[in-house]
C-alpha cells in the first residue's frame, strides 16, 4: 500500500511517502529561522508558513519518493496533539486530497507516530516501556501492540524540550535550545554546579521540570550575581564561556537523571524488558549514553530512532497510519483537529 504522511502539529511541515511500510521520501521545512528571534514557537507564524509550505512540501515528498498523486492510496495525518492553526492546515490538506482522489484517510496522534517512529528502521518485539521526550510532551508509556498504549507517566508542568529551551534562552543561546545545550555541555563540567532533581513520591514515573528552571534563575541571579535583560537572557557578557559551558552541563545532567531513572524504574516494575526513547530530546548525546549506561546494568534492551527520525517528521505519521490502515480502520472527512488529543 502506498501511504501519504502529513505532519504539522507544531512548526515543521513535512511530508513523506512509504510503500508497503518502507519509507521512500521523508521531507521537513523547519522553521527555526521564523521563530528564533522570538525565543520560541508563535502559533500564528506557524500556521500561516505551513499554509505558504505544506502543498509545496508534499509535491516534494511525492517527487523524491517518484510517486504519482494518483497512486497514492491511502493518507496519514496528524490530527493532534499540538497547535490548533498548525493542526487545521495539514488535516485540511489531506482532506482534500482524500476527497479529490477518492482515497482513504486515517488521523495519526503525534505520539503514536513518536512511539513507532523506531520501526521505520528495524522491527522490535512488544511490550515495550516508551519514553516520549519533545519540547511539548514528557511521558511514560506501556506499548502492548500497535494501538494499544497505557500511559505509566507524564510531565506535571514543562516538557524536557521546553526547559531546555528555556534554559538556553536564559544563559542567551537562542533558541531552539536543546542542540545548543547538548553542544556546549560536552565542553563543561556536569557536575560543576549541584541542580535538584524532582520526584514525586505518590507518583514516581511522573516528571517535573519548573523547579528546575526557576533553580538556575536562582543559581544565576542570587549566587553568581547576573543581572536578566528584558528578554529574560543573561546581560551579554556577563558570564565567561566556561562558566555558560558549566551551566549546560549540570543543567542537562539533571534533565537526563530525572528522566532515566523512572523510565528504567518503570520496565523493571512492568516486568518489560525494551525500552524505545523518542522524540526531539532523544537525540541528546548525553541522554543516549546515560541510558545505554542505566540499560546495560539491569540487561534491557534499548532502542532509539536516527535523530531525523527523533524530531517531528512525517514518515512516523506514515508509518502509524499504515498501520491503522492495515486494520481496516478509516475516518471520515468529518474528522478534526484535537489541540490535546490523548492517546
Amino acid at each position: 500500500m502506498i501511504i501519504l504522511g502529513i505532519e504539522t502539529s507544531c512548526d515543521d511541515t513535512a511530508a513523506a511517502v512509504l510503500v508497503e511500510r518502507h519509507l521512500r521520501s521523508s521531507v521537513v521545512s523547519s522553521q527555526d529561522a521564523v521563530h528564533g528571534p522570538y525565543g520560541g514557537i508563535v502559533p500564528e507564524l506557524a500556521s500561516r508558513h505551513h499554509v505558504a509550505n505544506v502543498l509545496a512540501v508534499i509535491d516534494a515528498a511525492l517527487s523524491r519518493a517518484e510517486i504519482a498523486i494518483g497512486d497514492v492510496e491511502g493518507i496519514a495525518v496528524t490530527r493532534g496533539p499540538g497547535l490548533i492553526g498548525s493542526l487545521l492546515v495539514g488535516l485540511s490538506a489531506a482532506k482534500g486530497i482524500a476527497f479529490s482522489k477518492r482515497i482513504p484517510l486515517v488521523g495519526v496522534n503525534h505520539l503514536e507516530g513518536h512511539m513507532l517512529a523506531v520501526f521505520l528502521e528495524r522491527e522490535i518485539a512488544f511490550p515495550y516501556v516508551a519514553l516520549l521526550v519533545s519540547g511539548g510532551h514528557t511521558s511514560i508509556y506501556l506499548a502492548r501492540a500497535p494501538g494499544r498504549y497505557r500511559r505509566i507517566g507524564a510531565t506535571r508542568d514543562d516538557a524536557a524540550g521546553e526547559a531546555f529551551d528555556k534554559a538556553a534562552k536564559m544563559l542567551g543561546l537562542g533558541f531552539p535550545g536543546g542542540r545548543v545545550i547538548d553542544q556546549l555541555a560536552r565542553g563543561g563540567d556536569g557536575g560543576a554546579v549541584r541542580f535538584p532533581r524532582a520526584s514525586i513520591r505518590e507518583h514516581p514515573y511522573d516528571f517535573s521540570f519548573s523547579g528546575l528552571k526557576t533553580a538556575l534563575r536562582e543559581r544565576l541571579r542570587r549566587d553568581l550575581g547576573v543581572s536578566f535583560d528584558s528578554t529574560g537572557a543573561v546581560r551579554a557578557g556577563a558570564l565567561s564561556a566556561a562558566w555558560i559551558a558549566d551551566l549546560a552541563a549540570s543543567f542537562q545532567e539533571a534533565v537526563v537523571d530525572m528522566l532515566v531513572a523512572p523510565t528504567v524504574a518503570a520496565a523493571a516494575e512492568l516486568g518489560v524488558s525494551r525500552i524505545v526513547v523518542s522524540g526531539g530530546v532523544s537525540a541528546n548525546s548525553r541522554l543516549r549514553q546515560r541510558m545505554q549506561e542505566a540499560t546495560g546494568a539491569r540487561s534491557l534492551e534499548v532502542h532509539f530512532p536516527s535523530p531525523r527520525f527523533c524530531t517531528d517528521n512525517a514518515a512516523m505519521i506514515a508509518y502509524a497510519g499504515a498501520r491503522r490502515l492495515e486494520r481496516g480502520e478509516r475516518d471520515e472527512l468529518t474528522l478534526n483537529a484535537v489541540a490535546s488529543l490523548p492517546l
